[in-house]
């Protein structure tokens, strides 16, 4: 099960390469065209490469718009198929129809006298300094009793 997951992730990885890669190479090749003809002309102004690259990606997009659509919404549906029909009917990714989630009597599952044993333990040392900050700080371990500058403004707002 762990290939086939591992196997559709590096399927993502390809697809999403071949939807960016048209883009990314035809603006790489518009931006040395341009860049050869500026080192031709001597025309060193950066902005000149941006509209070529824009309407050359533009014009891919549309052309191609509806294939990486496709290839997007295959992939999806690969997704969606193994996600609902081919791990769920493994045993060891979800439960079963007759499987709950109630803890197994002695076997992998949460025991209650280990989960009664996690609550009731103290704080650790970290915890119990920050709060000794926190009460250094204010004088007290409680929050002040009046509203603050905001809340009191709202207050007077409203009468």
């Amino acid at each position: 099960m762990e290939e086939m997951l591992l196997e559709h992730m590096g399927k993502g990885f390809i697809t999403m390469l071949v939807i960016s890669m048209p883009c990314v190479l035809a603006a790489a090749a518009i931006g040395l065209v341009v860049g050869i003809i500026q080192a031709v002309t001597q025309i060193q102004e950066q902005t000149i490469a941006a509209a070529p690259k824009i309407f050359i990606l533009f014009l891919l997009l549309m052309v191609g718009g509806g294939a990486f659509t496709d290839i997007l919404k295959n992939y999806f549906f690969e997704s969606a198929h193994m996600a609902f029909e081919v791990v769920t009917k493994d045993d060891d990714f979800a439960l079963g129809a007759n499987d709950s989630l109630t803890p197994h009597d002695g076997t992998g599952g949460v025991q209650k006298d280990s989960l009664n044993k996690l609550m009731n333990q103290q704080p650790k040392d970290a915890y119990n300094k920050q709060a000794s900050k926190v009460q250094n700080r204010t004088g007290s371990a409680s929050a002040p009793s009046g509203p603050n500058f905001a809340e009191s403004h709202y207050i007077n707002s409203k009468r």
